[in-house]
């Protein structure tokens, strides 16, 4: 193939933007959650603005895994078996890498994402997979997020250093490398190293960094003599450990310190993030979600009459009023009998269209308490007494993640025990394509996270563009999103400071509280009322959290944003080349 999409992207410098997965389509199954759909997002936004850009991953042959659930409801990981050579087109060019003290080389793949517009993004799967390669390096592309700390740091060298050459080998000009998220943040090493003099302060204004996890273990933490051994000393370890850490190199504050920009994804988490790294300049970017992917076809249908151009202008849903009541509910009823069904088929299980119905669907992982509405079983007996609940749970645990497949396992529990006086349904391997089923078809979207650990969240975001209405505990996103008995609702006080057992008993009488007297009398009694938190939830929501708005925060901040002077760094001075 010949590389006429790149050379359209020479005539000015692009954006690089770096992260280990990006979710594109459910036939490329390179991302495990939030942080590839997300990725996704951006490119499509992206695409849609126009911008230049160019995005790159890891071509992960084997995917992150195809969840299968026992009779037990133990969660069982399979390989992800899918034909790169069906979805992607190979790109003529390889750079080597240097691992372990071999030279690695790095094939590249691309896969143009094209806008309703025209414009080309194009997303480029780096791959070691080449017959060049020794065996054990044929397959560092293979698992994301797979194997232990070795495995993962040769990753993040393909990823870093591998994408800084790829973009070389293709001769593109960057005018900023965007770190999404740590495990990207070998790219500003190999800058630095490239740079004249270390240049500290030449490679801080080319690169942006976005760290998207205030958990601890979400920072990837790799120790020197596994550096030394794996990656080499591309720069002098005194250095190294200047900007990445005394006892370890810790590759966010590695990107802290070599990037000019750097932003949470809430504005919630720039705080967070601000106590856990004092004295960097952090910023705020909130997360958005692609409009026009996440709205089902039945409100596509209904925005494309009354609000034309919202597809590309999200922000014209603030117009969501104009449709009448009965629509809304129409094309609401429709998205939730077409979930309906896929549970009938894929679970067996009889669920009601006229049931409320309540949707958890994310990365099943301790923080996230998806396990938090069976607190009280006899309580939730009780309220399902007032008003009929039924329930849809989804989401995959990392294999290595015991807990996080225990909650699974309990969550099956107690959707047996439960029925038939609640029905529950756990939909086996979340994806793309099930997750736009479940944030159409739901009536409120559950979000518990333990406080302050949801960094941002956006599937609150993709399910309010379809008129559902948020029910969450006050963290990331919904900071910013909840106005009580407008958009939706609280779970528990508004500050997380105190005592966290009495935090906890707050937070559960607010869930069990507010779902027996505000949300089931209201979908069943004051249906005028919850037809009004529909609208809302578009026109005050997703008018305004989406990635149109999202990328143009970008763009004006961080992108083409000449930043300040930096402070000086005179310790450096040593370490300057010959």
């Amino acid at each position: 193939m010949d590389t006429y999409i790149f050379d359209k992207l020479k005539n000015e410098p692009i954006i690089a933007y770096l992260s280990m997965e990006i979710a594109l389509s459910p036939e490329i199954p390179t991302y495990s959650g939030g942080l590839g759909v997300l990725a996704g997002d951006t490119v499509r936004s992206a695409a849609d603005l126009s911008l230049p850009f160019v995005a790159i991953t890891l071509i992960s042959r084997k995917g992150y895994l195809n969840q299968k659930i026992s009779p037990e409801g133990w969660q069982i990981e399979q390989p992800v078996e899918w034909d790169v050579e069906k979805v992607l087109t190979p790109l003529p060019v390889q750079v080597e890498v240097e691992i372990e003290k071999r030279k690695v080389r790095v094939g590249a793949w691309v896969y143009p994402w094209e806008s309703a517009r025209g414009t080309i993004v194009p997303v480029i799967f780096l791959d070691t997979n080449i017959p060049q390669n020794a065996p054990e390096d044929r397959s560092i592309t293979d698992v994301l997020y797979g194997g232990d700390s070795r495995y993962r740091l040769k990753q993040e060298i393909v990823l870093g250093i591998g994408g800084s050459r790829i973009l070389k080998a293709l001769d593109l000009e960057v005018r900023k490398y965007h770190i999404n998220e740590g495990h990207a943040a070998l790219v500003a090493l190999e800058l630095l190293q490239g740079s004249k003099n270390w240049d500290i302060e030449a490679v801080k204004d080319l690169c942006v960094f976005t760290t998207h996890t205030p958990v601890e273990a979400g920072h990837d933490k790799f120790p020197y003599d596994l550096v030394k051994e794996v990656l080499g000393e591309p720069i002098p370890l005194s250095l190294l450990q200047q900007l990445g850490g005394k006892e370890h190199l810790n590759m966010t504050l590695l990107a802290l310190n070599l990037s000019g920009y750097i932003n949470g994804v809430a504005k919630k988490h720039r705080e967070i993030s601000r106590h856990m790294f004092p004295g960097y300049d952090i910023h705020s970017i909130t997360n958005g979600v692609h409009s026009f992917t996440w709205t089902s076809p039945s409100f596509q249908a209904l925005f494309d009459r009354y609000i034309p151009g919202w597809a590309q202008e999200p922000e014209l849903l603030a117009r969501a009023d104009i449709i009448s009541d009965q629509e809304i509910w129409t094309a609401h009823q429709k998205e939730k009998a077409q979930l309906i069904q896929l549970i009938r088929e894929k679970n067996n299980i009889e669920m009601d269209e006229e049931i409320l119905t309540l949707g958890f669907a994310r990365r099943m992982t301790a923080y996230k308490r998806p396990h938090f509405i069976f607190t009280d079983i006899e309580r939730l007996k009780r309220i399902n007494q007032e008003g009929k609940l039924q329930i849809i749970f989804a989401g995959k645990a990392h294999p290595q993640d015991f807990e996080g497949k225990r909650l699974i396992q309990q969550i099956i529990q107690h959707s047996q025990k439960l029925s038939p006086e609640i029905k529950i349904a756990f939909l086996e391997n979340y994806n793309l394509e099930i997750a736009k089923k479940i944030v159409a078809g739901v009536d409120v979207w559950v979000n518990t996270p333990m406080r302050p650990l949801e960094a941002s969240g956006t599937s609150g975001m993709k399910a309010a563009h379809n008129g559902v209405i948020n029910f969450s505990v006050l963290d990331g996103w919904w900071v910013e999103g909840c106005l009580e008995g407008i958009t939706g609702w609280s779970i528990g006080p508004e500050s997380e400071e105190g005592n966290p057992q009495e935090i906890f008993q707050k937070e559960m009488s607010d869930f069990y509280g507010k779902l027996e007297y505000v949300i089931i009398p209201t979908y069943y009694r004051h249906r005028e009322q919850w037809i009004k938190l529909m609208k809302n939830s578009i026109s005050k929501i997703a008018s305004y959290f989406n990635a149109h708005r999202m990328m143009e925060s970008y763009i004006s901040e961080a992108y083409f944003h000449k930043p300040f002077p930096p402070l000086s760094n005179s310790s450096i001075a040593k370490y300057k080349k010959d």
